[in-house]
């Protein structure tokens, strides 16, 4: 546990980073807002999270798979992975001992995060107006479901029903009927993406303004802001885009092709990367229905089927050897135990270690930012601390609030 005599400031500012002397309080819990959080807290940012007393985030119960820690009690690993050098302080915001705190919280930070229903906070007695009354200079991000006003915007955001009603479902599987959800709550991640995006892009207009404002993201408009090139299809070709599966739906060869004892992932996105593969492996460029991107397109199945034949008698290791001499972009599927071994991912600092206090030293998915000197001389924040306990830091917390 926290030393309460200790300033709670003093880890995570000499942490660094270009975030170092902000501090944001996170009332956010499941993903959306604890991911855009832990964001702020990898830039360097002070992260005190505000959770409910006793049982804390949502996701403090998500598994299993669970881990037991020294203390006899079991940690989610859900909870790991969204709440790196934060802090922990549980506050009963319906009573005034909460609000208090919370209160006095609110007028030193720059940043307010919550995710609430829209309208909760301000049953909870902090709407906007009363937040800059408070600190004029706060920035203040709210993530919701549906959005915080029109004919749906009560709506409880959960990330699979938003990646259905937002249309990811319907470009994502195996064909137009077999609709799947991504193997992650992207959703979540993405509105917390964007959440913490809009945050740094109103602290910088605060400094040209001297105050604060309101940023808004919800599930569903970060899934549409991400449709790209599928959401121009329907909204300047007027086609309606369904799922294809691991082919891409306007270039080809690009996606994943059946090689011996395995596959592999070709991506040819231009005509010059066709030819390469094509005089690599004997095939003809110009033949009938081939020769440009637009005709491999219309005959995806012909092209598919040409390739996979080519690879039957070449092993998944052979073929990328081949494919990476010709200088074709090529790669394999790799599990998650494979990608976190491999060196690679590894040389890009992604995975960290951290001193939990009850589960000793763990290793925690790093985060996919670095930061360099015009010198070269890598500057990226490199300590990091573990996900909390439960109000880990909260006398510390109050006792720094007193002093003040």
């Amino acid at each position: 546990m926290t030393d309460p005599t200790a300033d709670p400031t003093e880890d995570q500012e000499g942490r660094g980073g270009p975030l170092s002397g902000t501090l944001v309080v996170d009332l956010t819990r499941a993903l959306a807002g604890p991911h855009a959080g832990m964001m702020m807290a990898d830039l360097g940012a002070r992260v005190v999270k505000v959770e409910t007393p006793g049982t804390g985030d949502d996701t403090r119960s998500w598994g299993p798979p669970f881990v037991e820690g020294s203390d006899g009690h079991d940690v989610a690993t859900y909870f790991l992975s969204c709440n790196r050098n934060k802090e922990s302080v549980a506050l009963d915001l319906k009573s005034q001992d909460g609000r208090d705190v919370l209160t006095a919280l609110l007028r030193r930070a720059d940043v307010l995060m919550e995710n609430f229903r829209p309208g909760t906070l301000d049953r909870l007695g902090f709407p906007p107006e009363h937040l800059a009354e408070l600190n004029p200079r706060l920035v203040v991000l709210s993530i919701s479901g549906f959005g915080h006003d029109g004919p749906e915007g009560g709506r409880a955001g959960y990330d699979q029903i938003a990646q259905g009603e937002a249309g990811l479902m319907s470009l994502t599987g195996s064909g137009p009927e077999d609709p799947q959800r991504v193997g992650v709550p992207i959703g979540d991640l993405l509105s917390g993406m964007y959440g913490a995006y809009g945050v740094l892009a109103a602290l910088l207009e605060r400094e040209r303004t001297g105050r604060g404002q309101v940023v808004r993201t919800s599930l569903l408009a970060s899934i549409v802001g991400v449709h790209a090139f599928q959401g121009t299809r329907w909204t300047v070709a007027g086609q309606v885009p369904r799922a294809q599966g691991n082919h891409h739906p306007s270039i080809a060869p690009y996606g994943l092709f059946r090689c011996r004892g395995g596959a592999v992932q070709i991506a040819c996105g231009n005509e010059s990367l066709w030819r390469r593969l094509c005089a690599e492996l004997g095939l003809d460029p110009d033949a009938e229905g081939m020769a440009t991107n637009a005709e491999r397109v219309a005959n995806r199945p012909q092209v598919i089927a040409l390739l996979e034949e080519t690879f039957a008698d070449l092993d998944g290791e052979t073929l990328l050897g081949r494919l990476s001499a010709a200088g074709v972009p090529a790669g394999k599927v790799r599990t998650l135990d494979e990608v976190y071994d491999w060196d690679q991912t590894r040389s890009q600092g992604l995975l960290v270690d951290v001193e939990h206090p009850t589960l000793g030293t763990v290793q925690l998915p790093g985060p996919p930012l670095r930061f360099f000197a015009p010198d070269g001389t890598e500057t990226t924040p490199t300590t990091h601390t573990s996900p909390p306990l439960l109000d880990e830091h909260g006398p510390a917390v109050r006792a720094w609030l007193q002093e003040g």
